[in-house]
């Protein structure tokens, strides 16, 4: 049998080896007498089924030749000993060998046929009542169901491991959902394209301008704006690409969004324009300013012994707080809720470490938290106490393709303050679980800096609180004399009041090269990266060094820097494992990112074990076993199991987005800058850039293009509720 050519085989079910929730099966398959183990998405398989499974053969130096199932087909099966084994399996609960046997003696080749379609006539078996017939029919047919959905989506392509979230949310009724409305799965989680699902409604001659369709085309656009951080859209605006969109015209679609709005499946908001949303994005910015304004109506609790903390701590650690450090702690340890915010090298660690000291005197038990693992393990590190990231401080679960949080309002947190850093990068949805999680009485100190790039999910979160101006803050703006001697601390600072940076000192942490072009621009970085500054300073490429571009694409993107670098850092061998998508090619040892979040991906790490993968994490693949099509990556200690077909979800990771970078620092940043697209070149995806370098900054390319990007401050304009909630406060 030739490795890894697609083929198919067909044989029956000898031995059910292995299942899991997911559909992923292990089995062994009868081909004519020989075994073949075989693997991959099979839900709710029983012996003696017949099989016909399209896919490649692998092996392993361990288990030896293995079937990788890309599709299949199956139906039950139609002599009478198979119909008798496939019973006796255990199939039908209260079905064992010798029911079995009789059930097959009395109704011969036409058994299922009976168990299907006239179950009562079970009961003419001795032992068998009416009521248990019955039980045996409903599991009979919930079995013969996801045989029969999986037939029925098999000619639209839809994925083995998405039949199986369609089943788990309908069950038997799917099909006749489907065939009613098959925009169901556009709006459902199931992430079916929705090219695949106009075929289908095609099919079913559902006509074009079908109320169910345009109501999905609304919420098509809509979630891809959510991805652009947008929570909600101008109405008017909207209408037009939604028509273009769905092929139909301006005025029908119109109308069928006024329906929608007025049966409050689609929010309007009513500002200075109309504006559109999903309900339940909507609620979430709703329930944010309800409860955010309830914090600050709460008086502030008057603690007379600060002071006496204050000295106590300057004392202990020889350290004196300037007139807005002092400021801070106090705010923080008298009201329900405060922000802290400022730049780098102005203190805010120093007076963060400062707040949780002087709470913690105070009694107070205190939950500390950030967006992504890389921010957690940051402020785990300079506050010296345990961080965790929202998710699992939230207890994620990942239940039927959907995520839930065990923390909420029935089950809450028990710290009585939760301190949640990098807050600039929190979107809505997650900052309003975060919400109803933290108990009636608990406190909660926001940390950020209000010039970082906004979140990656929808929202806008730190910005619209502080530019209410309702939420108690203290913005620390003086430079310490320490920070003063890094140039990226003053570079930075200079970026985001409008000056230049400084480029032409050679004796600090800020470097710029000059390029004339692209070419010249990319073999620096290459040369940087790979030789340069590990001989200089001993930097690993792969732990220390991070290359930021402003861009996916172009000969200076993301993209084509991964596979400059890769070729030197991680080259072809013959003995490394690799594995091919469509955009890269992975090899054990590669720096890779997670590009969105997966809350279902199991990890280790030494004796605790976890499930979530999350947006921006980035690790080092340590193995890729074609055999068991598993791949092992490291994240920072955390061992995680990827499947083959979750490869999709990572990029390389040697150079990565300027965006995909926020909450994290590094020892040393590359930026290479030449002239790009312009609508990403603006002051604070520089400024952002910039800050995420511990030791050593170098940015190479174009001073022309350093100039426009510190002079442009049209960054891209998020369309958002909250502010406009808190300033209105009255919907309480």
């Amino acid at each position: 049998m030739a490795q890894n050519e697609i083929e198919t085989i067909k044989g029956s079910v000898e031995t059910v080896v292995f299942a899991k929730e997911d559909g992923f099966t292990v089995i062994d398959l009868n081909c004519n007498g020989e075994l073949i183990t075989a693997v991959g998405i099979m839900p709710e398989l029983h012996e003696a089924e017949e099989l016909e499974l399209t896919g490649y053969f692998t092996s392993h130096s361990v288990y030896g030749y293995q079937f990788k199932v890309e599709t299949f087909s199956r139906t039950l099966p139609t002599s009478i000993y198979a119909i008798e084994r496939y019973l006796a399996s255990g199939t039908i609960k209260g079905i064992g060998p010798s029911t079995a046997k009789k059930i097959v003696e009395t109704f011969g080749e036409e058994t299922l046929n009976i168990l299907e379609q006239y179950p009562e006539r079970l009961a003419e078996i001795k032992g068998i009542s009416p009521k248990k017939a019955n039980d045996m029919a409903e599991q009979f047919k919930q079995m013969f169901g996801i045989r029969s959905l999986m037939l029925f989506l098999a000619k639209y392509n839809i994925s083995p491991a998405q039949i199986v979230l369609v089943w788990k949310r309908w069950g038997g009724l799917a099909i006749d959902m489907l065939r009613d409305n098959p925009y169901i799965l556009c709006d459902s989680g199931f992430n079916v394209d929705f090219k695949k699902i106009d075929e289908m409604a095609e099919d079913f001659e559902i006509p074009k301008n079908h109320y169910n369709r345009i109501k999905a085309g609304f919420l098509y656009i809509i979630k891809r704006n959510l991805n652009n951080g947008h929570t909600c859209l101008p109405k008017e605006k909207t209408i037009l690409p939604v028509a273009k969109f769905l092929g139909l015209d301006i005025e029908e679609v119109s109308i069928t969004l006024d329906d929608l709005i007025e049966k409050k499946e689609i929010q309007l908001i009513e500002k200075n324009k109309h504006f559109i949303a999903l309900p339940e994005v909507y609620q979430a910015e709703e329930y944010i300013a309800s409860r955010i304004l309830l914090m600050c109506s709460i008086p502030s609790e008057e603690i007379s012994n600060v002071d006496f903390i204050i000295n106590e701590i300057e004392k202990d650690r020889n350290i004196t707080y300037e007139k807005l450090q002092k400021k801070a702690i106090y705010q923080a340890s008298q009201n329900d809720i405060f922000i802290l915010t400022g730049g780098p090298g102005t203190g805010k660690t120093t007076t963060l470490n400062g707040i949780i000291e002087v709470l913690e005197y105070l009694g107070k038990d205190i939950g500390i938290c950030a967006p992504t693992g890389r921010a957690a393990k940051r402020i785990s590190e300079i506050t010296g106490r345990d961080a965790k990231t929202i998710h699992r401080l939230l207890e994620v679960e990942y239940i039927d393709g959907v995520h839930k949080f065990t923390r909420n309002e029935h089950n809450p947190l028990e710290h009585d303050v939760v301190v949640i850093d990098e807050m600039s990068m929190v979107d809505s949805l997650l900052f309003a679980n975060l919400l109803k999680a933290i108990k009636p009485k608990a406190k909660l100190v926001l940390v950020g800096d209000y010039n970082q790039l906004p979140s990656v999910g929808a929202g806008n979160v730190l910005h619209d609180l502080l530019d209410s101006d309702i939420v108690p803050t203290v913005c620390l703006e003086q430079i310490f004399r320490q920070s003063q001697q890094s140039l990226i601390v003053t570079n930075a600072h200079r970026i985001v009041n409008g000056q230049m940076p400084v480029l032409d000192r050679k004796d600090t942490d800020f470097f710029f090269m000059p390029k004339r072009d692209v070419a010249n621009t990319s073999m620096t970085v290459h040369d940087l990266v790979c030789t340069r500054l590990p001989n200089a300073y001993g930097f690993s490429p792969i732990d220390d060094i991070q290359v930021l571009c402003p861009q996916r694409g172009g000969n200076l993107g993301v993209e084509q820097i991964n596979k400059l670098l890769q070729n030197t850092l991680n080259p072809s061998k013959n003995k490394k494992n690799e594995l091919k998508t469509t955009l890269y090619t992975f090899r054990e040892g590669d720096k890779v990112m997670q590009t969105k979040n997966n809350y279902d991906i199991e990890w280790v790490k030494d004796e605790d074990k976890g499930t979530g993968i999350f947006n921006g994490d980035i690790g080092v693949i340590k193995i890729i076993d074609r055999a068991s099509s598993l791949m092992m990556i490291d994240f920072e200690g955390r061992i995680a199991t990827y499947p083959f077909d979750l490869a999709i979800e990572l990029e390389l990771a040697y150079a990565i987005t300027i965006h995909k970078s926020q909450g994290s620092e590094f020892e040393a940043v590359i930026i290479p800058l030449m002239k790009g697209y312009e609508k990403l070149y603006y002051r604070n995806l520089l400024y952002t850039a910039i800050t995420r370098a511990k030791k050593i900054l170098i940015i190479v390319g174009s001073q022309n293009v350093i100039e426009y990007m510190v002079s442009n401050v049209l960054k891209s304009k998020r369309f958002t509720n909250l502010k406009y909630l808190l300033e209105q406060g009255n919907f309480m």
